[in-house]
């Protein structure tokens, strides 16, 4: 389902505090349910959001055994996999939580006529703007917090990822609860708790985004060297 966010009510100030209170408590190291136990103690399931990309639902499952009915954003950017919607019909039916799809101002055809056919060919950066991080962002305004599934052993740029911090970009608190995991952790999670999986994730994508600017990636890559394989482009910008 789509819907309007909910309304901030925490002051920036004690956003920081909180942030901060969680960087002492958590350290680099503190467990996946430590970082969600600490984010229920000081925040409550309507002011918080999981960011979710369908390559899996360990993230949505981790957060809602501890704040079940939590939102989970799903970045429906209008160029995804069949597989990745097969996830988030699971995810919406066997999880304790609330799919909000957040949609871009424009769909793809509108795209497509106002900035030409197949704008992530040409300029991807332009179209990973207005079809993830600008919905997102709108999204967020509402939320005090949201968590997200980054991990440090995805790629360079997310090696130094905290367990929370304050996002200075969206102006919220940001939870990295699995940022020391690995992948076999992450899928071995999701065997033991019979958690939903992206089909792709098993066929060599291990990092999933729209299917036009995604690879499968070969053995001893880079995780996320399929994602806009051939260009000088690693992230969408939503972590960097």
């Amino acid at each position: 389902m789509s819907q309007q966010s909910p309304v901030r009510t925490r002051s920036e100030a004690e956003l920081r505090e909180i942030a901060e209170l969680g960087a002492a408590e958590l350290g680099w190291d503190a467990t996946a349910q430590q970082v969600v136990a600490f984010a229920a103690k000081h925040l409550g399931a309507n002011e918080v959001a999981v960011a979710c990309s369908m390559a899996d639902a360990v993230l949505p499952h981790l957060v809602s055994m501890q704040l079940p009915k939590v939102d989970v954003l799903f970045l429906e950017t209008g160029y995804h996999f069949a597989e990745t919607h097969g996830t988030r019909q699971e995810v919406a039916q066997t999880l304790d939580v609330n799919i909000v799809d957040v949609l871009p101002e424009l769909t793809v055809a509108e795209q497509d006529e106002k900035y030409g056919k197949d704008l992530f060919a040409r300029d991807p950066a332009a179209c990973c703007q207005m079809r993830k991080m600008d919905p997102l962002a709108g999204s967020l305004a509402g939320y005090s917090a949201w968590f997200t599934g980054v991990r440090r052993d995805e790629a360079p740029t997310r090696s130094n990822t905290p367990l929370v911090t304050f996002d200075e970009k969206h102006g919220l608190v940001k939870f990295n609860p699995v940022a020391d995991w690995n992948f076999d952790q992450l899928i071995d999670y999701a065997t033991e708790h019979q958690v939903p999986v992206n089909l792709l994730l098993s066929n060599g994508y291990p990092s999933i985004g729209c299917q036009p600017c995604t690879r499968p990636v070969s053995e001893g890559e880079d995780p996320r060297a399929g994602r806009w394989a051939g260009l000088n482009k690693t992230e969408c910008g939503i972590h960097v």
